[in-house]
């Protein structure tokens, strides 16, 4: 960025999520209304989804970009719970999916309802996002935002078609993350500033912010897997590797590989011989054989690509607040 140092840069990137505050604790109180339901089931797997879970990312991401967009209407935090909704009625599925017994250190709903009232209830918090996302009165949102769930689902079938399938290339993995990840953070900037009214301009600004820092939240999550612990991420590390999710640390961990070594490695594991040991050796290569330093410096690259989006908005405390999550992307870890 010119006229600025990279440290002044990274000096002004540092977060505490505790700005915040009010904000996070306005969403979860908007949450609070989702459950209204007949069903008792529902309303148990609607709170076990949704509440004292996640970072609350998406709905935070919203927020700030109806405030950057000079947006003050009282819905802003209701509007806002559609993408949490969303996000957790895609790990309701994905926790069916991948026969997952933890989510984020607590058992998964399907491991206490069972698998069709798991999907059952994602559905239900679908249904809730679009009924909300109708009472914006915008036909452009509910557009962007049913655009981006199908963009999800895509990236999520993509995901499972490439199962197990170690010649997936950078190119291939990159279109799974805009899928499945990036399209529905993309979408909450995107939708923060339909709901403003702001130009086309401003609006594929922040589209691209989020498609960005959606990117590079999806690369380090996936580098968490193979470098964080159980305790801190709520999973346990190795998961992608166990199900057959190819990342993109694997990927080039995979590259710096002789080609003979490669192929062994590769048949053993799509042959199901590799057992506990062979994986903690794959986990290790990974760690040590320079696929995570490689990996950050993309991510930071996303990031990077995100704060060139939002130039062409005036200095502003919300515009120094997304900077600032932008830039924890990175850095975080969990």
């Amino acid at each position: 960025m010119k006229g600025r140092t990279k440290s002044r840069m990274n000096q002004e990137i540092t977060l505490n999520l505790d700005i915040f505050a009010e904000q996070f604790l306005n969403i979860e109180e908007s949450l609070q209304d989702i459950f209204a339901s007949r069903v008792p089931l529902v309303q148990d797997i609607g709170r076990h989804a949704l509440l004292k879970q996640g970072k609350r990312l998406r709905p935070l991401i919203f927020v700030l970009s109806c405030r950057l967009c000079n947006y003050g209407g009282k819905d802003i935090y209701a509007l806002s719970t559609i993408f949490e909704c969303i996000h957790a009625a895609s790990l309701l599925h994905d926790d069916v999916l991948d026969n997952a017994d933890i989510r984020r250190n607590r058992p998964s709903a399907n491991q206490i309802w069972g698998n069709q009232a798991a999907v059952l209830g994602g559905d239900f918090l679908f249904s809730k996002a679009l009924s909300l996302a109708l009472g914006a009165g915008r036909i452009e949102f509910l557009k962007t935002l049913t655009s981006s769930t199908s963009k999800m689902t895509e990236g999520q079938i993509l995901e499972l078609e490439h199962t197990d399938n170690w010649k997936l290339t950078r190119e291939q993995y990159m279109e799974i993350v805009r899928g499945k990840t990036a399209a529905l953070i993309s979408s909450a900037c995107e939708c923060g500033a339909i709901i403003s009214g702001v130009a086309s301009r401003e609006r594929e600004a922040l589209a691209g912010f989020g498609l960005n820092a959606g990117t590079a939240f999806q690369l380090i999550d996936d580098l968490l897997d193979y470098t964080s612990s159980e305790e801190v991420v709520g999973k346990p590390v190795g998961k992608d590797l166990l199900e057959g999710k190819i990342t993109l640390p694997l990927i080039y961990t995979l590259e710096g590989f002789e080609a003979g070594e490669k192929n062994r490695m590769v048949e053993h594991f799509m042959n199901g011989q590799a057992d506990a040991e062979d994986r903690k050796k794959l986990i290790r290569a990974v760690r040590t054989g320079g696929a995570i330093s490689r990996v950050r410096k993309e991510a930071q690259g996303f990031v990077d690509e995100a704060t060139a989006c939002l130039r062409l908005f005036p200095d502003s405390p919300t515009k120094k607040h997304l900077l600032q999550l932008n830039g924890y992307i990175t850095k975080r870890k969990f």
